[in-house]
Protein backbone atom coordinates (compact mmCIF):
# COMPACT_ATOMS: atom_id res chain seq x y z
CA UNK A 1 0.00 0.00 0.00
CA UNK A 2 3.01 2.28 0.91
CA UNK A 3 4.41 1.88 -2.03
CA UNK A 4 1.50 2.26 -4.08
CA UNK A 5 0.75 5.84 -2.36
CA UNK A 6 4.34 6.50 -3.28
CA UNK A 7 4.10 5.84 -6.37
CA UNK A 8 1.42 8.21 -7.28
CA UNK A 9 2.73 11.03 -4.93
CA UNK A 10 0.01 10.81 -2.33
CA UNK A 11 0.21 10.88 1.38
CA UNK A 12 1.68 7.74 2.73
CA UNK A 13 -0.51 7.10 5.26
CA UNK A 14 0.08 2.39 4.72
CA UNK A 15 -3.96 2.06 5.04
CA UNK A 16 -6.50 2.04 2.55
CA UNK A 17 -7.85 5.82 2.99
CA UNK A 18 -10.51 8.00 0.95
CA UNK A 19 -7.81 9.11 -1.43
CA UNK A 20 -6.05 6.16 -1.87
CA UNK A 21 -9.57 4.90 -2.89
CA UNK A 22 -10.28 7.82 -5.22
CA UNK A 23 -6.90 7.16 -6.80
CA UNK A 24 -7.91 3.03 -7.43
CA UNK A 25 -11.09 3.71 -8.58
CA UNK A 26 -10.04 6.35 -11.33
CA UNK A 27 -10.26 5.05 -15.11
CA UNK A 28 -7.05 3.08 -15.89
CA UNK A 29 -4.46 0.55 -17.50
CA UNK A 30 -4.50 -2.92 -16.18
CA UNK A 31 -0.82 -3.29 -15.91
CA UNK A 32 0.06 -3.12 -12.36
CA UNK A 33 1.74 0.19 -11.09
CA UNK A 34 4.06 -0.31 -8.78
CA UNK A 35 7.45 -1.66 -11.00
CA UNK A 36 10.52 0.05 -12.25
CA UNK A 37 9.86 3.16 -14.38
CA UNK A 38 10.18 3.39 -17.77
CA UNK A 39 10.43 -0.43 -18.80
CA UNK A 40 9.51 -4.20 -17.49
CA UNK A 41 11.79 -6.68 -15.79
CA UNK A 42 14.75 -7.51 -18.02
CA UNK A 43 14.33 -4.80 -20.32
CA UNK A 44 12.45 -6.53 -23.10
CA UNK A 45 12.46 -5.17 -26.45
CA UNK A 46 11.76 -6.18 -30.54
CA UNK A 47 14.87 -6.97 -31.88
CA UNK A 48 13.69 -5.47 -35.07
CA UNK A 49 12.81 -2.05 -36.09
CA UNK A 50 10.05 -3.14 -38.67
CA UNK A 51 6.71 -4.41 -36.63
CA UNK A 52 3.83 -5.61 -38.05
CA UNK A 53 0.44 -5.14 -36.29
CA UNK A 54 -3.23 -6.59 -37.10
CA UNK A 55 -6.53 -5.17 -35.89
CA UNK A 56 -8.88 -8.05 -35.17
CA UNK A 57 -12.13 -6.82 -34.73
CA UNK A 58 -13.65 -3.37 -34.16
CA UNK A 59 -15.58 -1.82 -31.50
CA UNK A 60 -19.37 -0.84 -31.87
CA UNK A 61 -18.75 2.73 -30.71
CA UNK A 62 -17.09 3.97 -33.40
CA UNK A 63 -16.34 3.42 -37.17
CA UNK A 64 -13.80 1.45 -38.31
CA UNK A 65 -12.60 4.41 -40.58
CA UNK A 66 -11.85 6.04 -37.22
CA UNK A 67 -10.67 2.80 -35.20
CA UNK A 68 -8.01 2.13 -38.41
CA UNK A 69 -7.17 6.15 -38.11
CA UNK A 70 -6.92 6.02 -33.95
CA UNK A 71 -5.18 3.11 -33.95
CA UNK A 72 -2.00 4.19 -36.77
CA UNK A 73 -2.02 7.51 -35.06
CA UNK A 74 -1.38 5.70 -31.84
CA UNK A 75 1.37 4.04 -32.90
CA UNK A 76 2.74 6.85 -34.75
CA UNK A 77 3.57 8.93 -31.57
CA UNK A 78 6.06 6.12 -30.61
CA UNK A 79 7.68 5.95 -34.78
CA UNK A 80 7.90 9.48 -34.26
CA UNK A 81 10.76 9.62 -31.56
CA UNK A 82 12.19 5.75 -32.28
CA UNK A 83 13.47 4.24 -35.16
CA UNK A 84 10.90 1.62 -35.16
CA UNK A 85 8.22 1.41 -37.92
CA UNK A 86 4.73 -0.30 -38.25
CA UNK A 87 3.31 -2.14 -41.16
CA UNK A 88 -0.66 -3.11 -41.24
CA UNK A 89 -1.34 -6.57 -42.28
CA UNK A 90 -4.85 -7.98 -42.73
CA UNK A 91 -4.29 -11.77 -42.28
CA UNK A 92 -1.88 -14.23 -40.31
CA UNK A 93 -0.33 -13.37 -36.83
CA UNK A 94 1.39 -9.94 -36.58
CA UNK A 95 3.59 -8.89 -33.81
CA UNK A 96 0.78 -6.36 -32.27
CA UNK A 97 -2.55 -8.24 -32.58
CA UNK A 98 -5.38 -5.79 -31.67
CA UNK A 99 -8.50 -6.70 -30.65
CA UNK A 100 -11.87 -5.54 -28.36
CA UNK A 101 -13.11 -8.14 -25.55
CA UNK A 102 -15.00 -8.72 -22.23
CA UNK A 103 -14.71 -10.08 -19.25
CA UNK A 104 -12.82 -13.34 -20.27
CA UNK A 105 -11.35 -12.65 -23.66
CA UNK A 106 -8.94 -15.49 -24.30
CA UNK A 107 -5.60 -14.27 -21.61
CA UNK A 108 -5.35 -15.08 -17.86
CA UNK A 109 -6.53 -11.10 -17.61
CA UNK A 110 -10.23 -10.63 -17.28
CA UNK A 111 -11.77 -7.49 -17.60
CA UNK A 112 -13.91 -6.24 -15.13
CA UNK A 113 -16.80 -4.44 -17.28
CA UNK A 114 -17.77 -0.59 -17.49
CA UNK A 115 -14.75 2.23 -15.97
CA UNK A 116 -11.70 0.49 -14.02
CA UNK A 117 -9.36 -1.14 -16.58
CA UNK A 118 -9.78 0.42 -20.02
CA UNK A 119 -7.13 -1.92 -21.47
CA UNK A 120 -3.98 -3.74 -21.19
CA UNK A 121 -0.79 -4.98 -23.32
CA UNK A 122 1.90 -7.35 -23.19
CA UNK A 123 5.94 -6.73 -23.12
CA UNK A 124 7.74 -7.85 -26.29
CA UNK A 125 7.60 -11.70 -26.35
CA UNK A 126 6.70 -14.26 -28.53
CA UNK A 127 2.98 -15.81 -28.32
CA UNK A 128 0.70 -13.19 -26.71
CA UNK A 129 3.42 -10.79 -26.67
CA UNK A 130 3.21 -6.86 -27.61
CA UNK A 131 -0.67 -8.20 -28.10
CA UNK A 132 -3.39 -5.00 -27.27
CA UNK A 133 -6.87 -5.65 -25.38
CA UNK A 134 -9.38 -3.06 -24.92
CA UNK A 135 -12.49 -3.91 -22.66
CA UNK A 136 -15.60 -3.08 -25.36
CA UNK A 137 -17.31 -3.25 -22.31
CA UNK A 138 -16.20 0.58 -22.28
CA UNK A 139 -17.51 3.73 -24.51
CA UNK A 140 -14.75 4.65 -26.73
CA UNK A 141 -14.48 7.84 -28.65
CA UNK A 142 -12.63 9.70 -31.52
CA UNK A 143 -12.20 12.83 -30.02
CA UNK A 144 -15.03 13.56 -27.80
CA UNK A 145 -15.14 13.74 -23.64
CA UNK A 146 -17.96 11.81 -23.40
CA UNK A 147 -16.22 7.95 -23.92
CA UNK A 148 -12.65 7.05 -23.36
CA UNK A 149 -10.50 8.54 -26.42
CA UNK A 150 -9.54 5.30 -28.40
CA UNK A 151 -5.86 7.51 -29.80
CA UNK A 152 -4.98 8.28 -26.40
CA UNK A 153 -5.70 4.74 -24.42
CA UNK A 154 -4.09 2.85 -27.71
CA UNK A 155 -1.30 5.09 -27.33
CA UNK A 156 -0.56 4.38 -23.74
CA UNK A 157 -0.56 0.57 -24.60
CA UNK A 158 1.33 0.34 -27.01
CA UNK A 159 4.51 2.09 -25.29
CA UNK A 160 3.53 -1.33 -23.04
CA UNK A 161 3.50 -3.07 -26.20
CA UNK A 162 7.50 -1.76 -27.00
CA UNK A 163 8.52 -2.74 -23.89
CA UNK A 164 7.68 0.34 -21.10
CA UNK A 165 5.95 -0.01 -18.02
CA UNK A 166 4.22 3.08 -15.76
CA UNK A 167 5.67 6.36 -15.67
CA UNK A 168 5.43 7.70 -12.21
CA UNK A 169 4.90 11.01 -13.77
CA UNK A 170 2.03 13.27 -13.81
CA UNK A 171 1.26 13.93 -17.33
CA UNK A 172 2.95 11.68 -18.89
CA UNK A 173 1.43 9.02 -21.56
CA UNK A 174 2.70 6.06 -19.81
CA UNK A 175 1.25 7.33 -16.19
CA UNK A 176 -1.41 4.55 -15.56
CA UNK A 177 -4.73 6.59 -15.31
CA UNK A 178 -6.32 8.28 -18.05
CA UNK A 179 -6.90 11.81 -18.20
CA UNK A 180 -9.00 13.32 -21.39
CA UNK A 181 -6.60 15.45 -23.48
CA UNK A 182 -7.09 16.66 -26.97
CA UNK A 183 -5.71 14.66 -29.48
CA UNK A 184 -5.40 17.11 -32.12
CA UNK A 185 -3.00 18.74 -29.53
CA UNK A 186 -1.13 15.82 -28.19
CA UNK A 187 2.30 15.48 -27.43
CA UNK A 188 4.35 13.10 -25.78
CA UNK A 189 6.09 14.16 -22.45
CA UNK A 190 9.64 13.99 -22.38
CA UNK A 191 9.88 11.38 -20.35
CA UNK A 192 7.90 8.93 -22.33
CA UNK A 193 10.34 9.61 -25.20
CA UNK A 194 13.04 9.20 -23.60
CA UNK A 195 12.54 6.19 -21.50
CA UNK A 196 11.44 4.38 -25.01
CA UNK A 197 14.68 5.99 -26.49
CA UNK A 198 16.96 4.86 -24.04
CA UNK A 199 15.60 0.66 -25.28
CA UNK A 200 17.31 1.26 -28.36
CA UNK A 201 20.13 3.20 -27.89
CA UNK A 202 21.43 1.95 -24.40
CA UNK A 203 24.60 3.87 -23.25
CA UNK A 204 23.61 7.16 -23.35
CA UNK A 205 23.11 10.28 -20.61
CA UNK A 206 19.99 12.94 -20.65
CA UNK A 207 19.99 16.42 -19.54
CA UNK A 208 16.89 18.09 -18.52
CA UNK A 209 15.45 21.60 -17.13
CA UNK A 210 12.72 20.90 -15.47
CA UNK A 211 11.01 18.47 -18.20
CA UNK A 212 12.83 19.69 -21.24
CA UNK A 213 15.71 17.86 -22.91
CA UNK A 214 18.58 20.59 -22.42
CA UNK A 215 20.37 21.10 -26.06
CA UNK A 216 22.70 18.82 -27.28
CA UNK A 217 21.73 15.71 -24.84
CA UNK A 218 21.47 12.87 -25.34
CA UNK A 219 24.94 12.04 -25.01
CA UNK A 220 26.49 8.39 -25.93
CA UNK A 221 28.33 7.80 -22.14
CA UNK A 222 31.47 6.72 -24.47
CA UNK A 223 31.55 10.60 -25.62
CA UNK A 224 32.15 11.33 -21.54
CA UNK A 225 35.45 8.72 -21.67
CA UNK A 226 34.06 6.17 -19.68
CA UNK A 227 34.92 2.57 -19.03
CA UNK A 228 33.25 0.53 -21.05
CA UNK A 229 32.43 -1.64 -18.25
CA UNK A 230 29.73 1.15 -17.25
CA UNK A 231 26.67 0.18 -18.77
CA UNK A 232 24.62 3.15 -15.94
CA UNK A 233 25.14 6.28 -14.53
CA UNK A 234 23.01 6.42 -11.12
CA UNK A 235 23.25 10.06 -11.12
CA UNK A 236 25.33 13.30 -12.73
CA UNK A 237 25.43 16.62 -11.92
CA UNK A 238 26.41 19.61 -14.07
CA UNK A 239 28.23 22.74 -12.09
CA UNK A 240 28.45 25.43 -14.61
CA UNK A 241 30.92 27.40 -12.45
CA UNK A 242 33.35 25.00 -12.99
CA UNK A 243 32.34 23.42 -16.31
CA UNK A 244 32.55 20.07 -14.75
CA UNK A 245 30.16 17.05 -14.81
CA UNK A 246 30.27 14.17 -11.94
CA UNK A 247 28.65 11.28 -13.18
CA UNK A 248 28.18 8.81 -10.31
CA UNK A 249 28.23 5.25 -10.72
CA UNK A 250 28.20 2.50 -7.96
CA UNK A 251 30.95 3.32 -5.33
CA UNK A 252 33.01 5.76 -7.64
CA UNK A 253 32.30 9.17 -9.48
CA UNK A 254 33.65 10.73 -12.26
CA UNK A 255 34.82 14.30 -13.23
CA UNK A 256 34.51 15.15 -17.05
CA UNK A 257 35.47 18.75 -17.69
CA UNK A 258 33.80 20.15 -20.46
CA UNK A 259 36.58 22.79 -21.85
CA UNK A 260 39.24 20.16 -22.21
CA UNK A 261 36.69 17.56 -23.03
CA UNK A 262 38.57 15.04 -20.71
CA UNK A 263 37.57 12.72 -18.31
CA UNK A 264 39.27 12.67 -14.87
CA UNK A 265 40.08 9.05 -13.20
CA UNK A 266 37.25 8.57 -11.13
CA UNK A 267 37.21 8.48 -6.87
CA UNK A 268 35.68 6.85 -4.43
CA UNK A 269 32.48 8.54 -3.42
Amino acid sequence: MKEMQRFFGIKVTGTLDQETLEVMKKPRCGIPDVAAFSTFGGRPKWQTNKLTYRIVNYTPDMSKAEVDDSIKRALQVWADVTPLRFTRIYRGTADIMISFGTKYHGDAFPFDGPGGVLAHAFAPSSGLGGDAHFDDDESFSFRSSRGYVLFLVAAHEFGHSLGLSHSDVSGSLMFPTYSFRDPGRFSLHQRDSVALWSLFTGRQVWAFNGNNVEPGYPKLLSRFGLPLSVRKVNAAVHDKNLGKILLFVDKMYYSYDERTKKMDTGYPK
